[in-house]
């Protein structure tokens, strides 16, 4: 397999930007608008150029690119420390529970609390597969390259990590959850609070939005039924971080109710299961198959190869993989299994 993903540059705008026309709305990360992709580009860039090894509030874009062609067919995001530039909401889904003595009755209530608990996690998110890639796993080559990169640079996350999915979006291209809560307030379709959340950031949502729970029994049945729940093209995503450690744990996208996925960092699969080893011999015919990283910072590189670990504690990886990724024998490799 030719791909490989790197980190973002200048230059990658315009095939970011096809791409993003092509998510179908309710895709914050990656907005379908040039000067927003621009800045997103340029703050990625400073974080690439940062050498330092401390938590602060940075963004990092990474592009899947065809090393044959050059092309780039997706893309992925981390955000080191969410909540500090403006406050991060999300809606909290807990129960109310009451009881009457004259009734002999109890009575149990579901709420959707305004809260920012998730304030100060690291992210992952802005993932996407160019529609026609989407086979031969690439779809999890972006996704596990993001914690192979957080292992490699672990003082720059926190010590929580989160993962938002996207909601149910209709046919239409709205939002069943906005139009029964957020939407009442507003006077906005689902399309231009997402887009200007995406260009704006959601301070509007601060000044605006009311503090009091919602009672989820006060809302229809269209925006009930969606609550928690990832779009139908997002539950492949949902099992992937399962698998990795993250749980649904109540909280929920303040636009289209999609479920936010939360867990350790240290315990996250992909990081917790890391290995930094120095390259002993390349032109390995059978090995283990695995994910493969190198390089620091603007240099990082990701690709999917074979390894076989030495007793000694060095590794053995195939050629194309070093080739992928521009080692050689003693230089040091990260890689989980595949």
């Amino acid at each position: 397999m030719s791909f490989r993903l790197r980190a973002a540059r200048i230059e990658d705008i315009e095939p970011l930007y096809e791409m993003a026309k092509l998510t179908g709305g309710g895709f914050t990360n990656l907005p379908a608008d040039r000067d927003a992709l621009g800045s997103k580009l340029e703050r990625s860039a400073a974080a690439f150029a940062n050498n330092g090894d401390s938590l602060s509030d940075e963004q990092f874009v990474l592009v899947l690119e065809n090393a044959e062609t050059g092309a780039v067919r997706g893309t992925c995001q981390l955000m080191t420390q969410v909540g500090q530039r403006w406050p991060f909401y999300s809606y909290r889904l807990n129960t109310l529970t009451q009881y009457s003595k004259e009734l002999d009755r109890t009575v149990r209530a579901e709420l959707l609390s305004l809260v920012t608990d998730l304030e100060g996690s690291s992210e992952v998110g802005g993932l996407f597969l160019h529609p026609n890639e989407r086979a031969g796993g690439l779809g999890l080559l972006l996704a596990r390259s993001r914690y192979l990169f957080i292992a490699m640079h672990r003082a720059r996350f926190a010590d929580r990590i989160l993962a938002e999915l996207r909601g149910i979006i209709d046919e239409r291209g709205g939002s069943p959850f906005w139009d029964g809560v957020a939407g009442r307030f507003f006077g906005m379709t689902f399309q231009e609070a997402d887009y200007f959340n995406a260009i704006n950031g959601n301070q509007f949502i601060a000044d605006l939005m009311p503090k009091h729970p919602v009672y989820v029994a006060m809302l229809d049945d269209e925006a009930k039924k969606v609550i928690g729940l990832p779009h139908p093209t997002g539950r492949a995503a949902m099992r992937m971080l399962e698998k990795e450690g993250f749980r649904y744990e109540g909280y929920v996208d303040i636009f289209d109710g999609g479920p936010s996925m939360v867990a350790q960092t240290d315990s996250v699969k992909g990081v917790a299961e890391a290995k930094e080893c120095t390259v002993s011999d390349i032109a390995l015919d059978m090995g283990e198959r695995a994910l493969l990283a190198a390089g620091r910072l603007t240099e990082f590189r990701s690709c999917y190869g074979a390894r076989e670990l030495r007793a000694d504690g060095s590794v053995a990886i195939d050629a194309q993989s070093a080739d992928l990724l521009r080692v050689g024998v003693g230089d040091t490799v990260w890689s989980v299994p595949r």
